[in-house]
Formats: structure tokens, C-alpha cells, sequence
């Protein structure tokens, strides 16, 4: 029989399932997703470190567990997947660089717990994929290995930070991936790329051994907002990834463990959604605004309640006031000495009327202990409210990002670019306004493909549940997999060979 030419694009749990019936092996499979790297990354850049030597060692011994089982208890869930990880973890035997020079030649001896507990469920880790320097951008690009393709346009990007993970996942070059996401480089990617993401509440997922500033704190050290995150084909995948991934840090694990609640619902119709689809604050693009109405339609058709006017009593500006701060904060260990120089000066703009972009994120940077100790109390004010909100409606759906994937632009920062969207300019921040102004409050986030735009580019969507209600979220993201068919692969990845 002649081999499944599009055998990688099939979905993790699909995958393993095979696995544990005997139909493929995982030497097979490895074989398979290294021939489409050769195939695709020339033109993609998703993957940029392959240690196939052990992969195939670790394939190898996985077939051989599988074949001297007692039974199907002996292997764990992942059982001879190979997988590829953001470059931004720490994986033990792999270069990992965070996508910094300063570590282009790091190899660490201990895998991030989050990527042990992958290898501890069958995993077999293979390689590595690309990402902006620290994970600083909503683009993937760095000087070590280069710009990373949108596989639907190659002319544009597939997002960041983790924007390599998903464009790998999106033509098949992985069973799935972990990355990581802290104003929306799980959710970002996921949407730009076409492929399934999820956000953890803050927390449920251990994030030590994040590559984001340095090698020696990254075993030590959890940074705000920050979570590991999966992404995936398909939402049944992300539930799998999840139930492997969640728990406490090591040195919490003698006391302490971890049980999320079920969903809230289990049919669609018991679901009571809030759609906060648009917003003048950020406003979207008609191409996403579009999509995104048909889906709150389709959802009322397929009969949920959905209310478009319900909010949770705070603008979306706070993403701006409370967020991105909070969010500079956390990155800002990441800066160079000469960065941290420019900083300081453009914080001083900051107070004044119309401040830019830039301005807001330099005092969130360099602001002292107690002004971010007071973003902190407003954090969970908000929280609180968001809380409130959630007693009233299950789910919030709202936009990922406000426009679908644009075109690579290098020059400058992440804050002194632009966006053109409907012929308007507007800051390249925007880019980050719906996915930080959830994650900054710790709730849970799964985004789900929910169709393309006339221009043939992928649009997701974020499904937004109560704080450590992951399961929620995901199960209502299955009914909207369901509903609009969720990932489909670009046509790259169809091609024939």
C-alpha cells in the first residue's frame, strides 16, 4: 500500500489512536513528518532544529514498548507522537534559544517541566521551532534562523510569538505543539495560520524553563501573565494536551495538585454566550467583522442564546491603561542595557495627551514596584468584575485580532510600526488589543478556525470561559469546530510532492 501522502495533516488524537491499534508506527510517522519538513520548511521556516538521530532512537523505543505491552494501560497518551517545540522552551539535549543570539549555541541538560510531562506521556520530541528574539513580537522572525511564512500567503506572517509552532502545525509538519503566549503567542498564531490554540488559565500549566531573557533564571522563575499553551488540528487535541500538560510547578507537586471542573454545559443549547464581536476602541476589519457575525448567527441558528450587547463592565481601553503595562513589566527583564537607555527616555512622553504606543509600553517597562503593585490591585478589581459577568453568561466570543494575517514588516518595533486595516492606518499594537486585554486577567482562551476571508487567509476566534473553566471553553469550541468545520490545511500542504 502506498503511504498517506497527507498522513501529517491528520489530528494528534487520530494520530495516536493508530498508534495504539497497530495501524502506524512511530518510525513511520517520524519519517513522514521529516520528509515534509524537507519538503515544506524551504518554503515556510517553521522548523529550525531537527535532532533526528535521537528522535528516530526514541521512535524506536517507543514501537518497541508497544509491541512488548501488557495492555494499553502500559503506554501513556501520546505514545509515539513526534512533536516539535517553540524554540522559547527549554528542551533537554536541543538547542533552545529563545530565538537570542546570546544563547545560539545553548543546550540544556533538563527539559521545562511542561515538555517532560510531554516525553513522560509517549512524546518524541524532534525539533524546534521558530520565533521572534524573547518572544517580542507578533511577527516570527530573529537574525539566527530568519523569517518564519504564513503557509495560506507566504508573503505574510503566521503571528508570534509562536508563530513557527503554528505555521508547522498548519501544514503538517508536527502531530502538534507547545508554545507559549503572554499578549497572545498561542492565540495570535493559531488565528493568523488556521489551526486550533488554546491559552490556559494563568497558571494550570507549569511555564519554568521559558526562554525569555536568560538561561540561568529559566529553570527558576515564572513570568506574569505568561502561560505554555497548546496547539493543535484539531479542539479534541487540545483537551488531550491539557489533561497531559496541566498540574503544579515540581516543587509544588508535594502538596499540591490540580482538578479543573467539567464543563458548565453539554449541549450548545444550554450555553448561555456573550458576543463582544466589534469595539470602537479597536475597531475590526470587515473581512473578520464578517465571519465573525456569521458565526454568532450560526450559533443562534444551531440554537444558543447569544447576546451581542452584554459586557462585563470594562472598556476595552483598559488594555491600554492596566494590560500593556503589565504586560511590559513582565518583558522587560528581556531588554538590553542600550534598549532599557531608549526606554527610559520614551517613558517620559508618556503622560502626555495622545501618548503613542511606545510611550505606554516604556513606563510599563521602567515603572517602579509601586506603580506596578497598583496595577496589580486594578488587575484584580477587574477580575472580580469579570468574575461577576461570568455568574451571568457562560462563554464570551470575541475577536482574536482585528484584522487576518498582513504582510512581514521588520523595520522597527512592535510598537513603532503601522497597520493599514480598511484603508485606515492604524498602530501595529492593535495587533495585540483583544488577546491582552484577556490574557492580562488570567482567564482562559481557545481559538478555533471559523472560516476564510475573500482574500483566502484563515480568521479564528477567541472563546473566552471563567477562570480556571478551561473545560468550558473547550467544550464550546468543539460545537464551533463542529459548526464551521474548524481547520482545514492550506493548500501548500495538499500539494503534490
Amino acid at each position: 500500500m502506498e503511504p498517506d501522502p497527507d498522513l501529517g495533516l491528520s489530528s494528534a488524537t487520530e494520530l495516536a489512536a493508530r498508534i495504539r491499534r497497530g495501524a502506524l508506527s512511530s518510525r513511520e510517522l517520524l519519517e513522514h513528518y521529516l520528509g515534509r519538513i524537507e519538503r515544506l520548511n524551504p518554503s515556510v521556516n517553521a522548523v529550525v532544529t531537527i535532532d533526528a538521530d535521537s528522535a528516530r532512537r526514541a521512535a524506536a523505543a517507543a514501537d518497541e514498548a508497544f509491541a512488548h505491552r501488557a495492555d494499553d494501560g502500559d503506554l501513556g497518551p501520546l505514545h509515539g507522537l513526534p512533536t516539535t517545540i517553540k524554540d522559547a522552551i527549554a528542551t533537554a539535549g536541543m538547542r533552545s534559544t529563545g530565538g537570542a543570539t546570546e544563547l545560539a549555541d545553548h543546550v540544556p541538560t533538563h527539559d521545562a517541566p511542561a515538555v517532560a510531562k510531554l516525553r513522560d506521556a509517549g512524546a518524541v520530541v524532534f525539533g524546534k521551532t521558530n520565533l521572534p528574539r524573547w518572544s517580542g513580537d507578533a511577527q516570527s522572525f530573529n537574525t539566527m534562523f530568519g523569517t518564519t511564512n504564513n503557509p495560506w500567503d507566504l508573503t505574510r506572517g503566521p503571528g508570534g510569538s509562536s508563530g513557527g509552532a503554528a505555521a508547522a502545525v498548519s501544514v503538517g509538519m508536527t502531530s502538534f505543539e507547545l508554545g507559549t503566549d503572554i499578549g497572545g503567542s498561542v492565540r495570535l498564531p493559531a488565528h493568523f495560520a488556521g489551526v486550533c490554540g488554546h491559552k490556559p488559565s494563568f497558571g494550570v500549566i507549569p511555564q519554568l524553563g521559558y526562554l525569555d531573557h536568560r538561561a540561568a533564571t529559566a529553570a527558576a522563575t515564572e513570568a506574569d501573565v505568561n502561560v505554555f499553551g497548546p496547539l493543535a488540528r484539531s479542539v479534541a487535541d487540545l483537551e488531550l494536551l491539557l489533561d497531559v500538560l496541566a498540574g503544579p510547578t515540581p516543587d509544588r507537586a508535594t502538596a499540591w495538585s490540580l482538578r479543573l471542573p467539567a464543563a458548565r454545559h453539554d449541549s450548545l443549547e444550554a450555553f448561555r454566550v456573550a458576543a463582544w464581536l466589534d469595539d470602537a476602541t479597536c475597531p475590526v476589519s470587515q473581512d473578520v467583522a464578517a465571519l465573525l457575525e456569521q458565526l454568532a448567527g450560526g450559533l443562534e441558528r444551531a440554537g444558543a442564546t447569544v447576546d451581542r450587547a452584554a459586557r462585563p463592565g470594562i472598556d476595552l481601553q483598559e488594555v491600554w491603561d492596566t494590560g500593556i503595562p503589565l504586560i511590559a513589566a513582565a518583558t522587560s527583564p528581556a531588554r538590553t542595557d542600550e534598549e532599557w537607555a531608549r526606554l527610559v527616555a520614551s517613558a517620559a512622553e508618556a503622560d502626555e495627551p495622545g501618548a503613542p504606543p511606545a510611550a505606554i509600553r516604556a513606563r510599563g517597562s521602567v515603572q517602579h514596584h509601586r506603580d506596578w503593585l497598583l496595577l496589580d490591585e486594578r488587575r484584580h478589581v477587574l477580575r472580580r468584575r469579570w468574575a461577576a459577568f461570568f455568574q451571568q453568561h457562560d462563554i464570551l466570543l470575541c475577536p482574536v485580532a482585528a484584522m487576518a494575517a498582513f504582510p512581514h514588516d521588520h523595520e522597527g518595533n512592535l510598537y513603532s510600526r503601522s497597520l493599514v486595516i480598511d484603508g485606515v492606518e492604524r498602530p501595529y499594537a492593535d495587533v495585540l488589543a483583544w488577546t491582552s486585554f484577556i490574557g492580562f486577567v488570567h482567564l482562559p482562551s481557545t481559538v478555533v478556525p471559523i472560516g476564510l476571508t475573500p482574500g483566502g487567509l484563515p480568521v479564528g476566534v477567541q472563546i473566552v470561559a471563567p477562570f480556571l473553566e478551561d473545560r468550558t471553553a473547550l467544550r464550546f469550541a468543539r460545537f464551533v469546530e463542529a459548526l464551521t468545520g474548524g481547520y482545514r490545511p492550506p493548500p501548500l500542504a495538499t500539494a503534490p510532492a
